[in-house]
């Protein structure tokens, strides 16, 4: 029987992220901007806002990590 070589090793990262929203709201700013394609470009521009706004502050908990 053959022995292993490499040990296995915990897996990375250790801690875990906290959980956030940002994300939910960056996908509904993105359906947002498609729906207002079609219909109204008030809900492009507010969709463009939602994903600038959710953008940010998940880039900034993200750095801040």
């Amino acid at each position: 029987m053959e022995t292993d070589k490499h040990p296995w090793l915990p897996a990375e990262p250790r801690k875990l992220p906290q959980p956030t929203y940002w994300p939910f709201f960056l996908a509904l700013g993105v359906v947002l901007i498609l729906w207002g394609i079609p219909t109204t470009k008030y809900l492009s521009v507010i969709g463009g806002v939602v994903s600038v706004i959710s953008l940010i502050k998940w880039i900034n908990i993200l750095r801040h990590e």
